[in-house]
Order: C-alpha cells, then sequence, then structure tokens
C-alpha cells in the first residue's frame, strides 16, 4: 500500500529556515495532488501548499512568499522549504497525497486519501 512518511521538524529560532522531507512509496501515478497541512495547538487543521504532478502549485496568504513546495520525482519526495520562520509556524506538519486528483483542489479541501503521521515544527522567539 502507498505509505507517507514525514521528517525534518524541529525546534529552531524566529527567522529561521528548515526543510521537511516526504516520502511517498508504492504508486506509480503520473497525475495526483500532493500537500502540506499543520495543526497548531487549539487550532484547526489548515492545507499550508500544494502541488500537482505537472508542478502547479499555491500557498496559503500565511507562508506566500516564505515557504516553498517542491518535488523530486526520482526519488518520490516532496518538500516543503521554509523560511523566514515566525512562533505563528509552530504546528505539527502532516504530508497528503491524493491519487484520485488531476490537478490539486482548493485550499480548503482536505479529504485526501493518505496522511504520514505529521512532524514536529517549534519556533521559539
Amino acid at each position: 500500500q502507498i505509505q507517507v512518511v514525514e521528517s525534518g521538524g524541529d525546534s529552531v529560532q524566529a527567522g529561521g529556515s528548515l526543510r521537511l522531507t516526504c516520502e511517498i512509496s508504492g504508486y506509480r501515478y503520473w497525475t495526483y495532488c500532493l500537500a502540506w497541512f499543520r495543526q497548531a495547538r487549539g487550532k484547526a487543521r489548515e492545507a499550508v501548499a500544494h502541488i500537482d504532478g505537472d508542478g502547479t502549485t499555491k500557498y496559503t496568504s500565511s507562508v506566500r512568499g516564505r515557504f516553498t513546495i517542491s518535488q523530486d520525482f526520482a526519488k518520490r519526495t516532496v518538500y516543503l522549504q521554509m523560511t523566514d520562520l515566525k512562533s505563528d509556524d509552530s504546528a505539527t506538519y502532516y504530508c497528503a497525497a491524493d491519487f484520485r486528483m488531476k490537478v490539486c483542489p482548493s485550499l480548503s479541501e482536505d479529504n485526501f486519501e493518505h496522511w504520514g503521521q505529521g512532524t514536529q515544527v517549534t519556533v521559539s522567539s
């Protein structure tokens, strides 16, 4: 079966950078949506960024210009490069994948087929 595993979470100072990695195994699809979500303490889960098989990306407004989602087809890996981190970025970050999708949906859509277990990001001031 398809498995999703995140890594790279850490504790960093405000203004620092961090790259999250998501390894996805067990698929050979060419059309899909890959996404990063996050959930902070006491808050609902929210989509951070999407990328589809054509490389089209989208970002939630709070991270636009600071975060970059990318993928490596050969390594079956999706990344989230985070820069200029703020305390409000502290959260558990989840990778999600859906191979039913030809393109990524609205950022408000969270009905993804496959989810990782999450990786913790803590930003201190």
